[in-house]
């Protein structure tokens, strides 16, 4: 009821009031002056009715008290409807305020604010946490939307650069200049530089500037920088990115047609791949380095690194063989000379021994990096590498030559072992796959092998080669991915549907895996969740559904923002009781993460297939090459020892002491007459330290003896000068000394020559 018409009415009520007691009385009042005998019609006679008929006394009373009555009830009735009426306008200002609330919320402001009325308005607060987790969520959904596009500026990063290693490998000067250019100009750099490290020299290491690119312009500068100076050097050190965010203004100036500025931020990134430095990259920026920026860096700088180093590898490979054909024709015509004159011999015979050394070289890179052994014709070891031996836990001290092949690996192998082993024999193919091993402590060991077979002339068996790469640390890994698969699975997806593929209902997993709302699960029908690439397919499976047949396998969604989803499911019906499809109900997992891992790991199986042909390759190279330089060494090998045994013969009947030692201060030769000078037996002296010879209260008062003592290169050679000796029974000698220098493959060694004085 309306507060001003119940006013009204309330007024109406107190006047008929007034007006029903006023006209009650008058009409007591004429009856009684009526019937009253005394009293006429004047006051007076009221006056006289009044006195003598306290009835009328009571009726005056009750005419005032009756309006009265009404007055008191009319004032408290619209006392209690203005209270009323207040408490409407007050709930109906909260519902407005409440209803503006959600408004703004709709519409996605979520920095709206709402005034609580107290401590227990549990409304207010119901609504404020209503906000603030939407603005959590939208926070949320914003950063996975913020990494999901960095993830992807990533990957298409990734592929670009792994485009241009493909397109460059012929060429590292253009390669490097490509990938510098490309990535200054993907990361916003406006300047970077592509040191590529020299390591022709092992003693003088150094970086040099191949590519410079700057504000989308191709730079030329000539500059090297040593091993650890600036902040090449160290980088290239302490293999680790070094990103500096406030660049000294004196360090590096950009210079365009807009001007000059100082970049603000510096990134120097180490080129490495496994633990090898093959050089670096350093970028200048006028803005701030993202983490993506710096990981796509990095993640390239290590594909380059891969990349040179096949390159580099493919580039000695090829020169060791060009070498050692170049080395074999002039060992074939020059065999004559070498006999007839020493010196050309010598030189033969020291760059025979590089060429060794070299392929030596080689052969210990693999069987570094490789779990080498040979078997004999029954299967049973005969050599392995130290790599072998430390990868199945035996010492140096224990012998396991002799032990068949079944014991290196576990009783349950066993059986599939020997099918492979009658298959190398019978149809003459290597194996390549994975081996379960077991270790001399009984641990697990798996590699990924290849075993091969060498056969005589007559066709029997020669050896058998084992080659492997311990790959424990992965299958671990897998087995970790297989346990998250299995507990990934146990998060199912439940879809209700209709006869018409329209969703009815579906779970808070599926809502999540789409990022989808409830609202707009319902407007929704299969075909909208489906890849348009399976729709022909789903179509054709729906239908067989539809007629009451069931169906299991893999689904290909697609989410709100075109990512997709796979999943591995079945559609199952449902009847009501007229025995007529109801529902349709899908039960799934999400299986897109074991999908992408397959993926990944077809690309690491490809890739470990390229480089397992690229070693076997390799290694019937290497095992050809090594038996045509071991057959063509071994007879230069022959002469050359006569001649060094004919050598040291004369220099040890050499009238003078001469005592050799090499780079580290070893004695490498000490002759008769030094024997004698000394009175020393030279296996006392051999493999020890020149200073025994000399002691200190010589070398403190004699410069040349302290140079020919003291370890290093800086000795006084050709300088004649005479001197003291002291023998075993101590007694001092005077002596002539004069020392002799030779570099034989960038080592040093020395030969003094000592003549007593005395004879």
């Amino acid at each position: 009821m309306d507060l001003n018409r119940a006013k009204e009415k309330f007024s109406g009520y107190l006047t008929l009031s007034v007006l029903l007691a006023v006209i009650l009385f008058i009409f007591a009042v004429f009856i009684g002056l009526f019937k009253s005998e005394e009293a006429d019609f004047s006051f007076a006679g009221i006056g006289m009715l009044l006195q003598t008929n306290p009835v009328f006394c009571v009726l005056l009373v009750f005419v005032v008290a009756l309006p009265y009555t009404v007055y008191l009830i009319t004032k408290g009735y619209s006392k209690l409807l203005n209270d009323r009426q207040q408490v409407i306008d007050l709930e109906q200002s909260r519902i407005q305020q409440v209803d503006e609330f959600a408004r703004q919320l709709s519409q996605d402001n979520l920095e709206v604010d709402f005034k609580l009325t107290g401590e227990n308005d549990s409304l207010g607060k119901s609504l404020l946490h209503l906000r603030d987790t939407l603005k959590q969520d939208y926070d949320n959904n914003l950063k996975i939307r913020q990494e999901e596009e960095q993830r992807n500026w990533i990957t298409e990063g990734s592929a670009h650069f792994s485009e241009v290693l493909r397109n460059n490998m012929n060429d590292l000067e253009q390669l490097s200049f490509h990938v510098i250019k490309d990535l200054t100009k993907y990361v916003n750099a406006v300047q970077g530089g592509f040191y590529l490290m020299d390591d022709s020299d092992p003693y003088n290491r150094f970086f040099k500037l191949t590519s410079f690119f700057a504000y989308d312009r191709r730079k030329f500068a000539d500059q090297k920088i040593k091993w650890g100076d600036g902040l090449i050097g160290t980088c290239a050190m302490e293999k680790k990115t070094i990103h500096l965010k406030h660049v000294p203004e004196t360090y590096i100036a950009v210079t365009s047609g807009l001007g000059e500025a100082t970049p603000d931020n510096l990134l120097v990134v180490p080129i490495l791949y496994e633990d090898q430095i093959y050089g670096v990259m350093e970028f200048a920026s006028l803005g701030k380095f993202e983490q993506n920026h710096i990981s796509l860096i990095e993640k390239t700088a290590q594909s380059v690194a891969s990349t040179i180093s096949t390159v580099k590898t493919n580039m000695q490979t090829a020169q060791l063989l060009e070498e050692s054909k170049a080395q074999t024709q002039a060992l074939t015509s020059h065999e004559e000379e070498m006999r007839q004159n020493m010196e050309e011999l010598q030189a033969t015979q020291e760059e025979a021994l590089r060429q060794s050394q070299r392929l030596t070289l080689l052969e210990n890179t693999l069987k570094q990096n490789l779990i080498l052994s040979e078997f004999d014709e029954e299967f049973r070891l005969v050599s392995a590498n130290s790599l072998f031996y430390k990868k199945f836990e035996y010492g140096s001290d224990l012998k396991i030559e002799g032990k068949h092949i079944n014991e290196l690996v576990s009783e349950e192998n066993r059986g599939w072992l020997q099918e492979i082993i009658d298959k190398l024999i019978s149809e003459d193919k290597s194996y390549k796959g994975y081996i379960k091993h077991v270790t001399r402590t009984g641990k697990e060991l798996w590699t990924m092998a290849s075993l091969s077979i060498t056969r005589h002339e007559d066709m029997s068996v020669d050896k058998i080669m084992f080659l492997g790469i311990d790959m424990s640390d992965e299958r671990d890994q897998l087995l970790k991915q297989e346990a998250v698969m299995e507990s990934v699975s146990n998060l199912g997806i439940k879809l209700e549907l209709d006869i018409n593929g329209n969703i009815l209902n579906a779970n808070k997993y599926f809502v999540e895996l789409f990022k989808l709302s409830q609202k707009e699960i319902t407007s929704l029908a299969m075909p909208d969740v489906i890849n348009p690439t399976e729709h022909e397919g789903f179509n054709k499976r729906w239908e067989s559904i539809i007629s009451g047949n069931n169906y299991s396998g893999l689904l290909r969604g697609v989410t709100t923002d075109g990512q997709d989803v796979w999943m591995n499911g079945s559609f199952s019906v449902t009847q009501n009781v007229a025995h007529e499809i109801d529902r349709i109900i899908f039960v799934g997992i999400d299986i897109t993460h074991e999908r992408k891992l397959e993926s990944e790991l077809a690309s690491a199986m490809d890739t470990l297939k390229k480089q397992e042909k690229m070693i076997r390759d390799s290694e019937k190279e290497m095992v050809s090459k090594l038996r045509e330089s071991r057959t063509e060494l071994l007879s230069q090998f022959k002469e050359v020892e006569r001649i060094k045994n004919l050598n040291e013969k004369i220099l040890d009947d050499f009238a003078d002491a001469v005592v050799t030692t090499s780079q580290d201060n070893r004695v490498v030769f000490f002759n008769k007459a030094a024997e004698e000078l000394w009175q020393i037996e030279r296996k006392d002296v051999l493999d020890q330290d020149v200073s025994i010879l000399f002691p200190e209260v010589l070398t403190e008062k004699d410069d040349l003896l302290e140079s020919f003592t003291r370890p290093g290169d800086h000795k006084m050679v050709g300088k004649r000068k005479k001197s003291k000796i002291i023998d075993k029974s101590g007694k001092e000698k005077p002596v002539t000394i004069i020392l002799a220098k030779a570099r034989v493959d960038n080592e040093n060694a020395y030969m003094a020559l000592i003549q007593s004085i005395e004879k």
